[in-house]
Order: structure tokens, then sequence, then C-alpha cells
């Protein structure tokens, strides 16, 4: 005796190749498709944002760097957009600062006894202590060959702070950021002063300066 197909597999097959007949397709899921970029939301996508301001990257002796671009994304989110290169690879701490200057060899505009690379654009923009300040943000790795890329969204800032009377600047730092993290274990008092300024994140070693029109 022949086996025989059941009724309802003929007629499931007939409809699905009359549908094809028909001109309807049916859209795969792409395999390759990149995950979002760091710091991306639902809803801040690369394609949304629209370019606020943007600035060169130069280390002390004035060389090029890089660049750093501020994007609006929507409802109030900035995206911090770093791509860079001749950097010390590891992890660097990066923040945003209340000054836009980026001079080698300056004095820090709140300790005149204090000089060296890039002081003079200030501390963190924001009140409090860091991590907690407007402008801090997430570490920057740079890979083996001494280039980095990193985009960012944060709500923490808006554009008319950075683009105030007097700018502000992107900073790298020689270090990694510990983020003010110091566990009782280590220090039964926590984080001093000074990391609770900046994370102990080290000399300034690159900067980009936002400037207002």
């Amino acid at each position: 005796m022949r086996a025989t197909l059941p009724a309802a597999l003929i007629l499931s097959s007939a409809l699905a190749l009359t549908a094809c007949a028909a001109g309807e397709k049916t859209t795969p899921l792409p395999a390759d498709e990149p995950p979002p970029a760091a710091g991306m939301t639902d809803g801040a996508t690369e394609d949304d944002a629209v370019e606020v301001t943007r600035a060169e990257l130069k280390d002390a002796e004035g060389a090029s760097r890089g660049t750093v671009t501020i994007e609006d994304v929507d409802d109030g989110r900035l995206a911090v957009v770093v791509e860079a290169s001749g950097l010390t690879p590891g992890f660097h701490a990066v923040h945003l600062h209340t000054i836009g200057k980026c001079e080698p060899n300056s004095v820090d505009p709140k300790d005149a006894t204090k000089k060296g690379d890039f002081l003079s654009s200030g501390g963190h923009l924001g009140e409090g202590d860091h991590p907690d300040h407007a402008a801090d943000l997430p570490p920057l790795l740079a890979l083996k060959d001494g280039t980095a890329s990193l985009r960012v969204v944060t709500d923490r800032v808006d554009s008319d702070t950075l683009l105030d009377d007097d700018g502000s600047a992107f900073v790298v730092h020689e270090k990694p950021d510990n983020f003010a993290n110091i566990p009782e274990r280590y220090a039964s008092g926590g984080a001093d002063a000074e990391t609770k300024k900046a994370g102990d994140a080290g000399p300034r070693v690159v900067c980009g300066a936002f400037l207002p029109e």
C-alpha cells in the first residue's frame, strides 16, 4: 500500500506556494547585525543624532590625538563620541571639565600653586563628589596600537552647560578612574578628598576644548 500525505499538510503546502507566487515574502532576521554601541538605549540611534559640537584632541606637545564629538540624541540626552590614537594601551579616565581651555603647563584656576598640562580646563562639571559630577564618564579603553573608541549616551549634562560663556573641555587622563570606590577594608574612612575629586586618575594627557560660537 502506498503512503499518502495527510490532507491538512497538502492544503498548507499549497497555500504557502500560492503566497510565494503572489509575491509575498518573509524577511529573515539579520544574523550579522552589530549590537548597540556602548551607552546606547532604545530610541537613541546614531542615525537620529545631530552634532552639537566637536573638538580636536591634542596632547601636551600639540600633536593631534583624534576627535571628540557631542551629539544631541533626543529627550535631553547627549552622546559623547570619541575617536583617539597615540594613547598608552589600557584604561584611561575621561571627564568633561568646566572651562574650554587646553593649555599645556598651565595653572589651576582654583589653586595658583598647582601647574601642569591642561590644568587650565578646571575641575569636573557638576556639583558634589566624583563620580556623581554631571560630566563623569565611563573609562576609555586604548587598544594595543594606542587607538580607542567610545560612544556613550548621558542625560547628566546639556548643551547649554557645555557651551556656556567659557565653554568646556574633554580630558583624557593618564590612569584609570577608580570612581572613588575604595572599600573599607582598604581605608576605614573610605575614599579621601583627592579620590573624591577625580578618582585618582592622574595627570591630564589629552584635551579637546568645546567653545561657544
